[in-house]
């Protein structure tokens, strides 16, 4: 497997499904939540300036893919932060990204945090595990709303928000296929499949508490792999948080487990309005 062209599918899979999510969901919630977003020196980057997680969700993705970062690249996107009303970004940068990005950022106040790894595969190379007892389907207009709410509570994010309307827009925007899981009449887990430019993203799954370990995001990714061979997609993509012995991840080994190949841990760079 190539590995450039491996990070150039991660990198830009992902920075495409944010721009969708972000630039398709409807005037409702771009106003409520005060989103925007820009291409700059060819990256996405996205600001919720009323982000109820405090800043997950403004975020600078696929910099240093397509052109090198540089310094006026950089300025500009904070100059955009700041217009967007922006408390804080998250540069997310593959590690191997072209231009001196760790310099320009530090000098800017930016300081390294939390990491996330990257994933790719071609699709005949990966294998899922579809075996559950839950019932396996797409998300239809009908139960949109709740798939917004499931997303929203699986990751531990505010109920009492905005966020799961927003989440549950995601079915509706173009590129975007959303599947659930069910158990009997009640969905219990979700994810979507993002499909650009022949590059298929896996994002958006996460399962309630209660119904964890049941299979339910192994047959999750099957069927999405399977959809997005049928859509002619030549890459599949992902990403999660890395993980300690005390905080472990499990869809860091579903990842591995379907044989999606471990490509990088990318560091997360936070950025602050008030740091520089």
């Amino acid at each position: 497997m190539d590995g450039h062209e491996a990070m150039r599918a991660a990198e830009l899979g992902e920075a495409a499904y944010m721009e969708a999510a972000f630039a398709g969901t409807t005037a409702e919630m771009k106003s409520a939540l005060r989103m925007s977003t820009a291409r700059i020196g060819g990256d996405v980057v996205t600001v919720m300036a009323d982000d109820p997680t405090g800043g997950f969700w403004s975020r600078v993705i696929g910099l240093g893919i397509t052109e090198p970062v540089t310094a006026s690249v950089v300025d500009e996107i904070i100059s955009f932060a700041h217009a967007s009303d922006a408390s804080s970004l998250v540069w997310q940068i593959a590690p191997r990204a072209g231009g001196p990005w760790e310099e320009l950022l530090a000098a800017r106040g930016a300081r390294a945090s939390a990491a996330w790894v990257k994933f790719a595969a071609r699709p005949q190379d990966l294998h899922a595990d579809a075996s559950t007892d839950l019932r396996i389907a797409p998300i239809g207009a009908a139960d949109a709303r709740r798939s917004g709410e499931v997303m929203t509570e699986g990751f531990g994010m505010p109920m009492d928000s905005d966020l799961p309307t927003w989440c549950g827009t995601l079915p509706g925007i173009p590129g975007f296929r959303a599947y659930g899981a069910w158990d009997d009449d009640e969905l219990v887990a979700t994810s979507c499949l993002f499909v650009s430019h022949a590059i298929g993203t896996l994002c958006g799954a996460a399962t309630l508490p209660a119904y964890r370990g049941r299979g339910a995001q192994g047959a999750l990714m099957a069927r999405r792999i399977a959809d997005a061979v049928d859509a002619g997609c030549e890459w599949i993509t992902a990403e999660t948080g890395t993980e300690t012995p005390e905080d472990p991840n499990p869809s860091l080994h579903n990842m591995r487990r379907i044989g999606l190949v471990e490509l990088y841990e990318r560091r997360n760079w936070i950025w602050s309005a008030d740091s520089e």
